[in-house]
């Protein structure tokens, strides 16, 4: 609170005070040196402090549609530095919750832990035979929360909540970023971290997705021994994956790695609904499997944090990657409003202008061709980006920044494993069969609504001789010859401008898959739309 406190001193003395007195363009040019500053000094701070101040910094440093790059840049690299609990400790915090002395639980338990996090630590160990048999497997990782890692957790998420009512206070800063919001997505991916039953759950659904897919696994829980606060997984350590030398050893190509890995994130994505949004590489092992296809199989491990693409998102963002491969800055805009991304009084004219001028310098660029660019070059194009969308009332969505943290992830371990990797190229086939089911459906739409019509206009005669009745039942005599022909008529038109467009819409959208087919029913369409032009209504 004292750091915020400070940072909130020294905005309002450099945004507020200095430009009344003159003084704003001083303001100005010191303002992303202050910025940098502030996160600089948050990171020992973090460091110290532990719980979940560690993860604002990881979480604030994904946040580019909210802080300038300098800033995400600075605490890109803070990382988990918390030191391990001691053992006898862990042990006490286990037991309370599993219920029985460790001895009991685990035929063995390393001491030593494997990894140690700020909410909590890995140990390797191995089940009791009764408890091996039912799990089927033995050989386990054992991850067990710090003490008091709850009381700890409710604390910092009180203090954010503080500093999010006072932020939304602040004018320079509501009118850009709704800070109680942000704080409230951070405090529901905290809460689900440090619940290791929905980190199993997750990992079973994950499990359960996959199955069908033999180059893809996950590690099978031990749920006799998970608990809130314990949960024991299969051990299933294998070749880290972005252990190049290892691989080539093992006999298994980095280039096939590459590309099984974009696949199966991008299967998770669109055709799973659940993916694993922190496939950075410690969390993607390599297993050498002469049955599987290249001769190894992905191994995915912590699913502490998951996204989920909901039906309703998935519609809009098929939308949104049919735009990004076609390259088509207007349609990325729109695709950001429909997704509701942008308030709808957002002017997005400079942001239109800016996505299409990088789709035209940048876009379809792998790795490698990206490394030949100047360097100033790119600088400039991504300061004019950022800056446009941080002027913009722009804010993504909690599951919209847990895939791009996914799909950045995948493309940076992709590039690594080879670095003539194209993340466009990945991603075109899943935008084709998009753009395919679309047409697809764009032509039922179209047929379902030329069947409405005329099915309207089929009972159109009808309705006109029931008219007819109950006028004559009031004694109002009404010559409807002249009304009868002229309905006809133009059920005739309405009927045939449907079909018309029907065929020459279809037409246009299937030529670019079926040039023969597309042809046709355009070249179908000319006579339809003769009768619609020239057929007389009266």
């Amino acid at each position: 609170m004292r750091f915020a406190t400070r940072v909130l001193v020294q905005s309002w003395w450099y945004e507020l005070v200095l430009p009344t007195v003159g003084l704003r363009a001083l303001a100005n040019r010191s303002r992303t040196r202050r910025m940098v500053g502030i996160a600089r000094r948050f990171h020992p701070l973090a460091v110290e402090l532990g719980g979940l101040m560690i993860k604002v910094g990881q979480f604030l440093s994904s946040r580019l549609d909210v802080l300038p790059p300098e800033v995400t840049a600075e605490l890109a690299d803070l990382q988990d530095e918390a030191p391990p609990v001691p053992f006898e400790e862990i042990r006490r915090a286990a037991e309370a919750s599993l219920g029985v002395p460790l001895d009991r639980a685990f035929e063995r338990l390393d001491p030593i832990p494997l990894a140690a996090a700020s909410l909590g630590q890995a140990h390797r160990g191995v089940l009791r035979p009764e408890d091996a048999e039912i799990a089927g497997f033995a050989d386990v990782v054992v991850k067990i929360q710090r003490p008091g890692i709850d009381r700890i957790v409710d604390t910092d998420l009180a203090a954010l909540a503080r500093i999010g009512r006072i932020l939304a206070r602040v004018r320079m800063v509501s009118r850009r970023v709704d800070a109680p919001a942000l704080v409230a997505e951070f405090a529901a991916v905290s809460r689900d971290e440090i619940d290791y039953l929905h980190e199993a759950a997750s990992a079973e659904r994950f499990a359960m997705d996959t199955a069908d897919r033999p180059g893809v696994d996950g590690p099978r829980v031990a749920w006799e021994r998970t608990t809130r606060n314990v949960l024991v997984l299969e051990d299933v350590s294998a070749i880290k994956i972005s252990d190049v030398a290892a691989l080539r050893a093992a006999g298994i190509d980095p280039t096939a790695v590459a590309h099984a890995f974009a696949t199966a994130m991008l299967d998770q994505v669109f055709l799973d609904g659940p993916f694993h949004a922190d496939p950075h590489p410690g969390n993607v092992f390599v297993t050498p499997d002469a049955s599987a296809e290249g001769g190894f199989r992905l191994t995915f491990i912590d699913f502490g944090m998951m996204g989920e693409v909901s039906g309703e998102l998935r519609e809009r963002l098929q939308t949104a990657v049919i735009a990004v491969v076609s390259r088509d800055g207007a349609g990325v805009v729109r695709a950001f409003r429909d997704v509701g991304m942008l308030l709808p009084s957002a002017d997005t004219a400079e942001l239109e202008r800016a996505l299409t001028a990088l789709f035209e310098r940048f876009g379809g660029m792998g790795f490698a061709e990206l490394q030949q660019v100047d360097p100033r070059e790119f600088r400039d194009f991504a300061r004019e980006f950022g800056d446009v969308v941080r002027e913009l009332p722009f804010q993504l969505p909690e599951n919209f920044l847990l895939l791009i943290r996914a799909v950045s992830l995948t493309s940076g371990v992709c590039s690594a494993l080879d670095p003539a990797f194209n993340i466009w190229n990945a991603a075109e086939p899943y935008a084709m069969g998009l753009m395919t089911r679309q047409t697809g459906g764009a032509l039922r739409g179209l047929g379902k609504r030329a069947a409405d019509v005329a099915a309207v206009v089929a009972r159109l005669p009808q309705r006109a001789d029931t008219l007819i009745t109950t006028l004559d039942e009031g004694r109002l005599v009404v010559d409807t010859s002249r009304l009868e022909r002229r309905v006809e008529r133009l059920a005739r038109r309405v009927i045939a401008v449907v079909i018309f467009a029907g065929l020459i819409i279809g037409g246009a959208v299937v030529h670019a898959s079926d040039a023969v087919l597309g042809a046709a029913l355009m070249i179908g369409s000319a006579p339809v739309g003769a009768f619609a032009l020239f057929s007389r209504s009266r």
